[in-house]
């Protein structure tokens, strides 16, 4: 077993996901194997009923509690404040709630701040092998999840501003897609390794202006991950394609999460600009002076470029 298959073991083991239901129900994650063979496959996707919303905070970590569309009194008898910032975690394609991409996030940030964290369960519209299909699906789910921010945002006095959203390769796009359908600029965005596949070109992907910073990690790209520059900065560890430590694609793909949460707990990752991301990917960045940390908890408004930067095979994979 390879470290980051152990440490993906070790993620679920200690933090498993629940149910991914047509019908809001709380999650607890201690319990992935038992629900996560019940996730919903139906044909027709219609975001509005079928997405589930789950609020996890320091005051309920492990068992989250629903999010209700125009339901203000449930939201008032959750943990939900609206004083503190709120994440926004987006899984990608043929994934649900039990994406390591969520158990690995949501223990990193709470441990890092008081924060609200909502975990958008769109598995039935993930749930497609076709990736048209999927993309309608990211597109449709994007804007209703942007308008269930907005419904909080009435019922809570909560603003944009204290926002951060992170997806996921085709949660990566939609992370975007939210952005835009939010009343207001979100402050920060996040989209690692977003999806390839289908998005070249497509009037609707990951665009810089979403948010008021917005940042990319490339980790696999041209494969499962996009080519080219999406972000007001995108980054581009080792080069953005294959990642010391990992034997498959999906494992470089699965990297730019296990990235963001370390520079979350530790910080590091400092990036070297490139010229442009040609240069980036052929590891050709030395005749720019900037340097920019990847990640964080917070946005890096006004920042602009690209970025290169080495990690080590294993944790901790930040080289400082």
């Amino acid at each position: 077993m390879n470290k980051l298959t152990a440490l993906i073991c070790l993620s679920i083991l200690g933090l498993g996901f629940g149910l991914p239901s047509p019908l809001p129900q709380s999650l607890d994650l201690e319990h992935l194997e038992e629900y996560a063979p019940r996730v919903n496959t139906g044909a027709r996707y219609d975001p509005t009923l079928t997405n589930v919303y789950h609020l996890f905070t320091r005051d309920n970590p492990v068992v989250s509690q629903p999010l209700i569309l125009n339901n203000p009194s449930l939201l008032q008898t959750t943990n939900y404040r609206n004083d503190r910032r709120t994440i926004v975690l987006i899984h990608g394609w043929l994934e649900s709630v039990t994406a390591n991409f969520n158990s690995v996030l949501i223990p990193v940030f709470l441990a890092a701040e008081d924060v609200n964290i909502i975990v958008v369960d769109w598995s039935v519209g993930a749930s497609s092998i076709d990736y048209r299909t999927v993309i309608r699906n990211t597109i449709a789910s994007g804007e209703a999840v942007g308008a269930f921010i907005n419904w909080v945002n009435r019922v809570s006095g909560a603003t944009p501003t204290m926002y951060h959203i992170v997806g996921h390769g085709f949660g990566g796009h939609q992370a975007g897609i939210v952005g835009r359908n939010v009343d207001g600029d979100v402050a920060y965005i996040t989209a690692l390794d977003p999806a390839f596949v289908g998005w070249v070109s497509h009037p609707d992907r990951f665009d810089a202006n979403d948010g008021q910073y917005t940042e990319v990690v490339h980790t696999n790209y041209g494969i499962n991950g996009y080519l080219a520059d999406l972000g007001h900065v995108d980054f581009y560890p080792n080069g953005g394609i294959s990642m010391p430590g990992c034997d498959s694609h999906a494992c470089d793909h699965a990297r730019s999460y296990f990235y963001f949460a370390e520079s979350i707990t530790s910080g590091g990752f400092t990036g070297r600009q490139c010229v442009n991301y040609f240069a980036a990917i052929l590891s050709s960045c030395d005749l720019l002076p900037g340097r920019l940390q990847m990640g964080g908890l917070r946005p890096k408004i006004g920042r602009t470029g690209v970025y290169l930067l080495e990690t080590n095979a294993s944790p901790p994979f930040s080289q400082g």
